[in-house]
């Protein structure tokens, strides 16, 4: 998960972690408390879901077989991801660098965090665990266009490091990938994975009166901020998948970063 004002990472991966600060899962270091904590998890947030998330998202649950008890084995889930849209998932000991993150993304491996919550965490954990980037993120990689909108983003975000405008690009990966509504037979429904893996948000999102649910304009994404430390007080609402992955692929996103230089940010 990005975050727009994220403390600066060791450069250097931590000890046990390659280059590319990836680790072996080693599955079976997983406690039987911390599959209990999955299925409690799971089970939680698939009622939370019911009606509520865009039907790719339960789709993606049963082509990867995600229901099944107990936290993932990659081995496993990579066999049928990768034979769907040629992504895997990697381990890594917990947040990354933006640079080794988007690497990954463009070559098409989602890092996920191999570790899960602890019992007494349920609703928070400070940085995203295994539950967040599998149950929230891997589901919807089983769907083609956005398999190929998250490698675009990879590669946005190498471009953005590049140009210093990382922060407009965190921008459009946190109203998309993490915090996304999109429009589903006429109903608001939800595909981010910072909403679909939280109990409280998935409600807020959809049912709150209070965060305006805005049609998606790229130009207004790049210049909202947003906040990591409480829900989020607006969300931006997609027509399609597809659209989604046009509005990145018919955009030179670095002309619109140049567009925005003088631009002041925006607050609803």
């Amino acid at each position: 998960m990005l975050t727009e004002n994220i403390a600066e990472l060791r450069i250097q991966p931590p000890s046990g972690a390659a280059a590319d600060w990836t680790i072996p899962q080693n599955w079976d270091h997983f406690t039987p408390q911390d599959h209990a904590v999955w299925d409690l998890l799971f089970a939680r947030q698939q009622k939370a879901l019911a009606g509520r998330a865009v039907t790719d998202f339960f789709h993606g649950l049963d082509i990867l077989r995600l229901s099944k008890p107990g936290i993932p084995d990659f081995e496993e889930l990579n066999e049928r991801l990768f034979a769907r849209t040629g992504w895997t998932i990697v381990s890594v000991p917990g947040l990354v660098p933006d640079d080794v993150f988007f690497e990954h993304l463009s070559n098409r491996r989602f890092p996920a965090g191999n570790f899960i919550r602890s019992a007494n965490s349920l609703d928070y954990l400070e940085a995203p665990d295994v539950f967040h980037d599998v149950f929230g993120h891997v589901p919807l990689l089983a769907q083609p266009a956005v398999a190929d909108f998250m490698q675009a983003m990879g590669a946005e975000g190498l471009a953005a490091m590049e140009h210093n405008v990382l922060h407009r690009l965190a921008r459009l990966y946190w109203y998309t990938v993490e915090f996304g509504l999109a429009r589903e037979a006429g109903k608001l429904k939800i595909y981010g994975a910072g909403i679909l893996s939280s109990f409280g948000e998935s409600a807020w999102s959809l049912e709150a009166p209070e965060p305006p649910r805005i049609d998606f304009d790229l130009t207004r994404v790049l210049r909202t901020p947003y906040r990591t430390d409480v829900f989020q007080p607006r969300y931006f609402v997609i027509p399609s998948f597809d659209a989604l992955l046009r509005m990145v692929s018919d955009h030179d996103l670095a002309a619109e970063y140049r567009a925005l230089i003088e631009a002041p940010d925006l607050e609803d």
